[in-house]
């Protein structure tokens, strides 16, 4: 096997093929013949990309590797490690983008020939792009490096020619970072959003801690774009990926910007930082007397207010910088003098706290900094601007926060607090705060300590809306309680029963799981089902970095829920209302035949406890729902239908039944809030 020959693991295996790891496995133990491992550990062996693809196609089950996927094969086993493959992946893509014709006539010569001559060529195009060599944080590769990679590089513009260069490399790195997910910390690209649009028009900009150049990503139409990073192989990736981005000159640099600042006598129109977090050895003993630290020396744990004063000092006057911080920065007692001088001196401007799950780490809500540098002999700005999104960021989790909420309530508030420095209050959401107000023993910024809480129920006209709504609800549900339950006659049923699989199988059912999906229809999840809820997830506008568009699972008028986790009895028939919507995961949708089967009898007897139990399996941690064992019994449609009006019923009872509780509690925690903050006569 050639020494350049690329591996592929299980795993890849399993990508090529479209089937699972399993499938891989028990290949290995079923087929004599399979492929022997040429590298990797004894726990994950890696194969012969070319002899895989050989018996993948003798065997039927591979007609044509994609291309895709074969130039990602080609890069994740190359010799030299997937991050020097991205680099020359990158360096040729910008060679094909910018120098089109160069690269035409560098394609038609033979390998050998080819790596003599692309050192110089890929020269010609780096140097215009990043600078000088001696500077520039990507390298040109030599012709000992390219000869290994030159295979790739033919399939990476094949690539880009079906795609595009920009597409191409994104690919690439999207994929490498979803290979590698411990080892990076991302910048993700809503949070990258709101920054850069908080930081405004900006044509030179800089970014001293860039990892993969999110942010700098997200500014709009830049002219100049600054990067620095302490990791050289991410420095390399960052300025090639803005480089395939726009025409901005990037210059990028490898180095820590605390210690060995590479631009020290920038002064951008914006800083955009996502900086390392809790970091003990930043520099503190040997950059003491440091002229960044104009508003004081930050202790050793305040790592992170050294990067704001780096920012600051990076700044033109007048220009503005935008931090994602963690939230003890806003708080501690070490940093109290630090953030009093910066509110003194009108260099803090806002302090955001965005919701939990938002970037990493995702268990904490972090905060957003906006700092303006100032003028020199400009008047101190009199109020900082406070704002907790929590309340916009809907309940979907890491994955499914509400950005568009969450970066309206912020600008909302920031353009008008920008232009005029102050900002009518939100409770709960943003407060302009008088800086003499904060500047006590703590001068703690945590925006929820200074924002009025929203009372649960608004005004006390509002609490009697409530209250009406609550008495009319509470009404109704006496209506709709059931009557006496009466015992059967003949005892216990003893119908013939049937199961989910079997009428899946009959053609009287279609069962489909909920997933993935890409669009801008709403989400029906598990706890929208389990509430009675209108659906309030979403899917992403696109898929991510390597993923392919997936069509989502949209449900009709009549479908049947059913959640498949936790090992409780629930069922949803949809109505008019939710119908468009997309099936969510861990829920399962039975589409019935309305000549075969009525929804409501269906569902109706889907609820059964018995029925549930018999058809859960147990994990160490889960409960899981076997959908098709559950069962019914074999009836008329006649007597269905009989059965799905009492069911229906019991279903508009159990609606009533939650909507007073959901009034009582806001009406409850309206009046309490009422009577203690004074809006409600006691």
């Amino acid at each position: 096997m050639p020494d350049n020959a690329a591996e592929v693991t299980a795993a890849g295996i399993a990508r090529l093929a479209g089937v699972g790891r399993a499938a891989v496995s028990n290949w290995r133990r079923r087929h004599a013949d399979f492929p022997r491992p040429v590298g990797g550990t004894e726990t994950s062996p890696s194969f012969a990309l070319a002899d895989v693809e050989q018996w993948l196609r003798d065997q039927g089950k591979l007609a044509e590797v994609p291309l895709r996927e074969r130039v990602w094969q080609q890069l994740s086993g190359h010799p030299d490690g997937a991050v020097t493959a991205l680099v020359h992946a990158g360096c040729a893509l910008l060679l094909v983008r910018d120098r089109h014709t160069a690269w035409l006539e560098l394609a038609a010569v033979s390998d050998e020939r080819m790596a003599t001559m692309l050192p110089t060529a890929v020269e010609a195009v780096l140097t215009p792009r990043f600078g000088p060599a001696d500077e520039r944080a990507v390298p040109t590769p030599d012709t000992p490096a390219l000869r290994r990679s030159v295979p790739l590089l033919r399939g990476v513009a094949e690539l880009a020619a079906e795609t595009g260069a920009r597409q191409a490399f994104e690919f690439l790195v999207g994929r490498h970072l979803d290979a590698n997910p411990r080892q990076y910390t991302l910048t993700p690209p809503g949070p990258a959003a709101l920054m850069a649009a908080l930081a405004g028009p900006a044509s030179t900009v800089l970014d001293p801690a860039c990892g993969t150049g999110a942010l700098l990503w997200a500014v709009a139409n830049p002219t100049v774009l600054h990067a620095q990073e302490a990791d050289p192989d991410l420095a390399a990736l960052a300025a090639l990926r803005l480089a395939l981005q726009s025409d901005a000159e990037v210059r990028a640099r490898a180095g820590d910007s605390l210690r060995a600042d590479a631009f020290p006598q920038l002064a951008a129109d914006a800083v955009l930082c996502h900086p390392p977090f809790n970091e003990r050895n930043w520099g503190h003993d040997e950059l003491a007397y440091d002229p960044r630290w104009e508003y004081g020396f930050p202790a050793r744990t305040e790592s992170e207010l050294a990067w704001v004063q780096h920012a600051l000092a990076r700044l033109r006057p007048g220009g503005t910088a935008v931090l994602l911080m963690p939230p003890a920065a806003a708080s501690r007692r070490s940093g109290r003098r630090i953030r009093a001088d910066l509110l003194r001196r009108g260099a803090l401007r806002a302090v955001v706290a965005l919701p939990a799950g938002a970037a990493p780490p995702y268990g904490v809500p972090l905060h957003l900094w906006v700092l303006r540098r100032p003028a020199t002999g400009e008047r101190p700005a009199p109020e900082l601007l406070l704002v907790d999104t929590a309340e916009q960021a809907g309940n979907g989790g890491r994955d499914k926060l509400d950005w568009q909420a969450v970066q309206s309530a912020v600008l909302d508030a920031w353009r008008p607090f920008e232009r005029h420095g102050t900002v009518a209050e939100q409770p709960g959401v943003s407060r302009s705060v008088p800086v003499i107000e904060l500047l006590d023993d703590d001068v703690d910024l945590a925006p929820a300590r200074h924002l009025p809480p929203p009372a649960a129920g608004g005004s006390a006209a509002e609490l009697s809306g409530v209250r009406e709504r609550l008495t009319d609800t509470l009404r109704l549900t006496g209506d709709l309680t059931p009557p006496p339950a009466e015992p059967a006659t003949a005892g216990p049923a003893r119908w013939t029963g049937t199961t989910v699989g079997e009428l899946v199988r009959a053609g009287a059912l279609e069962l489909r799981a909920g997933g993935t999906g890409t669009g801008s229809v709403p989400v029906l999840t598990e706890h929208d089902v389990l509430a009675g809820a209108a659906p309030s997830g979403t899917l992403p506008d696109a898929p991510g970095p390597g993923e392919d568009p997936v069509e989502p699972v949209l449900v009709r008028t009549g479908d049947v829920i059913v959640p498949v986790l936790g090992g409780g009895s629930a069922a949803r028939v949809v109505d008019e209302a939710t119908a468009g919507a997309a099936l969510g995961r861990n829920l399962q949708l039975l589409r019935p035949d309305p000549a075969a089967l009525d929804p409501w009898f269906l569902a109706g007897f889907l609820r059964g406890t018995a029925n549930n139990r018999q058809a859960s399996s147990y994990a160490s941690t889960a409960t899981r729902l076997d959908v098709r064992r559950l069962q019914l019994p074999r009836l008329p449609l006649v007597e269905q239908r009989k059965y799905g009006e009492r069911f229906r019923a019991l279903a508009s009872f159990e609606d009533a039944l939650r909507l007073a509780g959901r009034l009582g509690e806001q009406l409850v925690q309206g009046l309490y809030d009422g009577l203690t903050d004074g809006t409600v006569e006691a």
